[in-house]
């Protein structure tokens, strides 16, 4: 291959290995790219939702340095609670970053217990802990001072294997008490627990992405073979959460899932919405090779929205409740405000917290005026003031012009408002070809029932005009051929 060839090659691959990868930064201060997903699957550049605000170490709290911490949970008081599994203790701080205790062990039946790398906890409406203690095989409920409550430790079931160890990893509970909790090794779903800690079932399963072709080459292969292919098994949950109508999120520990994240119906079923321009599934392009998102953690916040943590690009991707991509913001480096190993996110009113298991610490971030913007409007629709959201979706598009999706937002406003007219124009502004086609034709509807007697009118004159001008051309011929036997029988006379 000549010099020229090779050139023309790398070149080639070059163009390919950018246009798989996130638009460039938008210019602000943040130390990661701010971008978001046009209809077209394109990265464009966008303002910055949220910054970095404030970086906590567990030295700065007085606790000494977290180890390894898991999870970080937030109470209905706006308590923070940081599972630091490498100390083996909860860390209980309040809103203005003091530690209010430390939960490092408890008394049962008279005797002091611990816990042996703890990797998850939820804290209901009444304060109860729910506390994964993933090494000991067991789930902890503790009262909100700390006081021992029950354990749930390894179920029996005949629909579990005799071989099965319970290792609880993630754990949330609705208002009526059942507990879901996420087990190492477990793929038939999320194991079920009723309020007295009985296991009873599993709900949520993944379906099993089957590879034809594999399938295929199995009818030949030999029995050797066939136990170095894959086995079709589904893939393990990788965190849960819970609404506040009892629906739980969980998202999936597969980066090649197409449904990696779900929304779970008492009975089991998926019923996210997903009616955004792509799937929720994180990053849409991305360079092959780092991979797709890889989503451990989902944080469900008011308004309709929630957020998804990407452990791999160490980014945040927050959605309405109908699927749409609404902001992107983080990202991993040695950077002040970037991650390492991210691996839990919380929210505490408009602030936003992550928890870095690489760096040992909680990144704080705050809203710029474009994030609080989106999520004011996006709470106005969701709570079905539309009317009252336009004005802000309009404040979000002087922000940034691009933004499609304000641009929906005050389409749907103006057809609630039966301004259908108008509507056509701003579905068509933001791509939205769903949202045009109604606007279309309840426009057409509202045209031709306001313009029905003036359209039939016209109607009728046309059907006149043309009926006179058929019988015009009857009589016409009539007097033509009239004529004509009249010229003939005047011949014949004369003759």
């Amino acid at each position: 291959m000549t010099a020229k060839k090779w050139f023309l090659v790398v070149a080639a691959a070059s163009l390919l290995f950018i246009n798989a990868a996130p638009a460039p930064a938008y210019a602000s201060s943040t130390p990661y790219e701010s971008y978001n997903y046009n209809y077209w699957e394109e990265a464009v550049p966008a303002p910055a939702s949220y910054v970095p605000g404030r970086v906590v170490s567990g030295k700065e709290l007085g606790v000494g340095d977290f180890i390894e911490p898991a999870d970080m949970v937030v109470d209905d008081k706006g308590l923070i609670y940081v599972v630091d599994s490498g100390n083996n203790r909860i860390v209980r701080i309040d809103g203005e970053w003091r530690v209010q205790d430390i939960i490092s062990s408890f008394v049962k039946d008279g005797k002091e217990d611990g816990f042996k790398n703890p990797s998850g906890m939820y804290v209901d409406g009444d304060g109860m802990m729910y506390i994964a203690d993933t090494d000991n095989g067991r789930v902890v409920v503790l009262d909100t001072d700390g006081s021992f409550i029950r354990l749930i430790e390894q179920p029996k079931s005949e629909i579990l294997a005799s071989d099965f160890k319970f290792a609880p990893i993630k754990v949330t509970v609705d208002k009526a008490k059942r507990i879901f909790v996420i087990a190492q090794g477990m793929f038939e779903g999320i194991m079920q627990f009723d309020p007295d800690g009985e296991f009873i079932g599993f709900v949520g399963t993944n379906k099993v992405q089957r590879d034809y072709t594999e399938f295929f080459w199995r009818l030949f292969s030999t029995k050797a073979q066939k136990a170095q292919m894959m086995l079709f098994i589904p893939t393990e949950f990788s965190n849960i959460d819970i609404d506040a109508k009892g629906f739980v999120y969980a998202t999936n520990i597969d980066p090649g899932s197409q449904e990696p994240v779900k929304r779970l119906n008492p009975s089991g079923e998926d019923v996210l919405k997903r009616y955004g321009y792509f799937d929720v599934r994180g990053d849409i392009r991305y360079r092959l090779s780092v991979g797709p998102s890889k989503l451990i953690d989902v944080k469900v916040q008011e308004g309709g929205m929630y957020s998804v943590l990407d452990s791999n690009q160490g980014r945040i991707f927050t959605y309405n409740d109908e699927g749409d991509l609404l902001y992107v913001y983080g990202g991993k480096s040695n950077q002040a405000g970037t991650f390492k190993t991210p691996v839990a996110i919380e929210s505490i009113g408009d602030d936003r917290l992550v928890l870095d298991r690489g760096k040992s610490n909680i990144i704080v971030f705050k809203p710029t005026k474009f994030g609080l913007k989106i999520n004011e409007a996006v709470a106005l629709h969701h709570n079905g003031d539309d009317k009252l959201a336009v004005p802000v979706w309009e404040e979000v598009l002087r922000l940034n012009s691009n933004y499609d999706i304000a641009y929906i937002g005050i389409g749907k406003s103006l057809l609630m408002e039966k301004r259908n007219k108008e509507a056509i124009k701003y579905f068509k502004l933001g791509m939205d070809r769903d949202g045009y086609s109604v606007a279309y034709k309840r426009y057409r509807r509202e045209y031709m029932k306001e313009h029905f007697g003036t359209l039939l009118s016209v109607i009728v004159a046309l059907a006149a005009i043309w009926l006179a001008f058929k019988l015009y051309r009857v009589i016409s011929r009539y007097r033509k051929v009239k004529l004509k036997l009249n010229q003939s029988t005047g011949e014949g006379k004369a003759l």
